[in-house]
């Protein structure tokens, strides 16, 4: 399991976020895989919006879930540079040992 960090846009749940925005992008397994996601229209996929919160060392942060990472193993997340650069800096890259878990109200 790994996070790292992608550039934000247009995702794959059909949102245009950008770089400051607290979002994250779920791999592509568990988005395609999610319980009532279809091929024909992922901007309806019931895993966007989705709220989880990511804890690394003392740091927690939450992030909603508005894209998918095709080159994420199925537990990765992708996450925006706000959402990143509460973790730590940029050239950390990589970040290893994070916990992630679901909010309350209907996370993954």
């Amino acid at each position: 399991m790994y996070f790292s960090v992608y550039g934000a846009g247009l995702g794959a749940c059909g949102k245009i976020s950008s770089d400051d925005s607290m979002i994250a992008a779920a791999s592509h397994i568990l988005f395609d895989s999610f319980p009532g996601a279809t091929t024909d229209d992922p901007n309806h996929n019931p895993i966007c919006g989705r709220k989880v919160k990511a804890t690394y060392k003392d740091t927690t942060v939450e992030v909603e879930i508005v894209d998918k990472c095709e080159a994420c193993d199925y537990n990765d997340l992708d996450f925006s540079t706000a959402a990143f650069q509460k973790f730590g800096p940029m050239e950390e890259g990589r970040l290893h040992g994070m916990v992630v878990s679901t909010t309350p109200f209907g996370g993954i």
